[in-house]
């Protein structure tokens, strides 16, 4: 299996371009590669733009590879906006990204100065604030409630069946976001980032997502900087199973490895520490079909 490991493989959290943040590469040569190494598909995200029409274009190319659009609900589309998923839909988006950058917890930390290193889309808006263009953070709760307009574009999701992802929220968030969404009938949740230091999930907390049919997703990009020890994800994955968990890379920026070569290195790394080919078989390939075909 190591010799073709990433035969048939997703990565679902890719940052290609183009973008307004420089990458590593984009959407065509992404996918030249994916091809190269045997990947059924990969996701196109952006924090700012939906990218089902890149997605759609790529496609028509390389039809063999399933590169998947997604929408990410920042204030670039609206925020929390049902008008901009249901066209997301409606183009082919099969990914709906609930706030990342724009979110009240990313903003928070923002404010409060605790991030050790700025982030470059953090830059983007300081930019932005100086020339007078405001955005605002994101909160999906008010009153310890869910906002009107969550519930419509869960709603969307589910007449679709797209995928939600959780990104950046808060627990508080997300715990509310999912189990309106499993109600809803919402059949394939992922959340985003369980072991990111501004996400970070505990097992039982991860337990209890999984209750109601999440998928936990872990990405090469957090134990590769060092934000988190190997030893974490590893702990995490045999306690929650491989069966509820996705592998991803969150790659793309300029200086780091390849979407593929990451999540090649993230799956070989797993079967030297005690993990077998079946669990990087559900991880790459079962529960990623399942989530996007």
């Amino acid at each position: 299996m190591t010799k073709d490991i990433l035969n048939g493989a997703y990565d679902l959290h890719i940052h290609s371009a183009p973008d307004v943040m420089a990458r590593k590469m984009n959407d065509l040569e992404m996918t030249k590669r994916a091809k190269a190494k045997g990947m059924k598909g990969f996701a196109i995200k952006s924090h700012f733009f939906c990218t089902s029409e890149r997605a759609s274009i790529v496609k028509e190319i390389y039809p063999d590879v399933n590169v998947i659009g997604t929408i990410c609900l920042n204030n670039a589309v609206g925020g929390v906006n049902p008008t901009a998923v249901e066209m997301a839909a409606r183009s082919g988006a099969k990914i709906v990204w609930m706030p990342t950058v724009d979110s009240e917890n990313e903003q928070s930390r923002l404010r409060a100065g605790t991030l050790k290193k700025l982030p470059y889309w953090a830059t983007i808006q300081q930019e932005m604030k100086k020339e007078g263009v405001l955005s605002h953070s994101i909160k999906v709760l008010e009153n310890g409630e869910l906002k009107q307009e969550v519930y419509e574009v869960l709603k969307v999701i589910a007449k679709n069946n797209m995928v939600l992802a959780t990104s950046h929220l808060t627990h508080d968030e997300t715990f509310a976001v999912v189990e309106a969404a499993a109600k809803l009938g919402v059949n394939r949740i992922i959340v985003t980032h369980v072991d990111f230091p501004t996400t970070f999930y505990t097992v039982e907390e991860q337990k209890k997502l999984v209750d109601f049919g999440a998928y936990m997703e872990h990405c090469f990009t957090t134990p590769a900087t060092e934000k988190v020890a190997w030893d974490v994800v590893f702990d995490q994955i045999k306690k929650i199973g491989s069966k509820h968990c996705i592998l991803a890379t969150d790659l793309g920026q300029p200086t780091a490895l390849y979407p593929d070569e990451g999540l090649e290195k993230f799956a070989l790394t797993l079967l030297e520490n005690g993990f077998n080919e079946k669990d990087i078989d559900n991880m790459i390939r079962v529960n990623p079909k399942y989530l996007v075909e």
